[in-house]
């Protein structure tokens, strides 16, 4: 493979590490998911009949509680907090349909573990686990420009679906909550639920542009949309406050993502390095259907450092988004609330000040001994 084609598919890993994968970095995105387009942008940069299959690793511990932008440190310091730790794996299979339409299906599997005071009665801080195959995505995407001809450069457009695969009422014991304090299976809450129990709908955009021989711009961004309002799935807030009546029931909400930087081929071989921004989302009011149940709207802004190490065939990759910034804005049960009541209300969220995703990829050709490479760059 020659020097220009593996600048061109680090980039395309760069551009789509994790691609988007969204999981806010906390309790406020409310499931594990990544948009239709893969693990890595390189699986799209196959000749017609070539394969590429996948795995992306993703894990954080969430911790720190904030209402709005304002952190509650307290929360730590008083042993308060809600931890959650999560892992998630998306195993990723891409089949380039022509050299400019690609084909994708992710199946994802998570285990999740949430420990927390608060829901076992205030008494005793104990542990609720969620394991499982989490909402599988599929999804079609199609360059704009012609590859052969448009090599340092190109956007491509994809649409997709999520399945409700992953089970959204999984349940788990919680302490000194049943009568006379009780032990009593619950379900988990929504943000360690492996799915979300709605059909959605998918749209992803990445671009890339090489800038000089050794140095690349990338962007990429997705939006889920949720048209089903809510799942009906209990989250027994109603029994913490009287006023927490409107938070019974689980919504469903969208979620988006936007990242963007710059990706370096290092004097190392097969070795680059890149920066970006990546902000994550999920809305108070969701793009289509309704907006009613509990959730936990927020965004978080991201420093995102990475690296990759490929060959011809196997690319390597690790990025650690670092969180800048973290908002908890105020929800619509939290406005309904504070109107009914009088009194302001914006609930917490907790968040993690990192990410981790590690992803490994592999391409098969459908004769290694006569396919060429998808265009040629000399």
């Amino acid at each position: 493979m020659n020097t220009h084609y593996k600048s061109i598919l680090t980039l395309m890993l760069f551009a789509s590490l994790s691609t988007l994968q969204l999981r806010g970095q906390g309790c406020v995105a409310i499931r594990h998911f990544s948009s239709c387009g893969g693990n890595n942008l390189s699986s799209n940069l196959l000749s017609a009949g070539e394969w590429q299959i996948g795995m992306n690793y993703r894990y954080f511990k969430s911790f720190r509680h904030f209402r709005g932008t304002h952190e509650e440190p307290d929360r730590v310091s008083n042993e308060t907090e809600v931890i959650n730790h999560a892992h998630a794996w998306d195993f990723s299979v891409n089949y380039s349909l022509s050299n400019r339409m690609y084909a994708t299906a992710i199946l994802p599997f998570v285990v999740n573990t949430r420990s927390s005071l608060y829901e076992h009665g205030r008494e005793e801080r104990n542990t609720t686990f969620s394991r499982g195959l989490a909402d599988v995505r599929l999804g079609l995407g199609y360059w704009l420009f012609d590859p052969a001809r448009s090599p340092k450069g190109n956007l491509a457009l994809g649409l997709g679906v999520k399945l409700p695969t992953g089970d959204y009422n999984a349940t788990d014991i919680f302490y000194n909550v049943g009568p006379e304090g009780t032990p009593q299976v619950r379900p988990v809450d929504q943000s360690i639920q492996p799915g979300d129990g709605g059909f959605g709908l998918t749209v992803d955009l990445q671009f890339f542009q090489q800038l000089s021989p050794t140095l690349f711009a990338y962007a990429g961004a997705f939006y889920l949309a949720n048209p089903r309002e809510t799942n009906g799935v209990r989250t027994f807030r109603e029994t913490l406050s009287p006023i927490l009546q409107n938070e019974s029931i689980m919504s469903v909400p969208d979620q988006y993502g936007l990242r963007g930087g710059f990706s370096y081929n290092t004097p190392v071989p097969a070795l680059s390095v890149s920066i970006g921004a990546r902000y994550e989302a999920v809305p108070v009011e969701d793009l289509i259907g309704g907006s009613g149940g509990f959730r936990r709207p927020g965004e978080v802004l991201s420093l995102e450092p990475g690296l990759t190490l490929m060959n011809s065939r196997t690319t390597l990759s690790l990025s650690v988004p670092v969180a800048m910034l973290r908002n908890r804005p105020q929800s619509l049960t939290d406005l309904e609330t504070e109107q009914a009541t009088g009194q302001p209300r914006n609930g917490d969220a907790a968040f993690a000040d990192y990410l981790i995703n590690f992803s490994v990829a592999y391409r098969i050709a459908p004769d290694d001994a006569k396919a060429p490479a998808p265009f040629n760059l000399d």
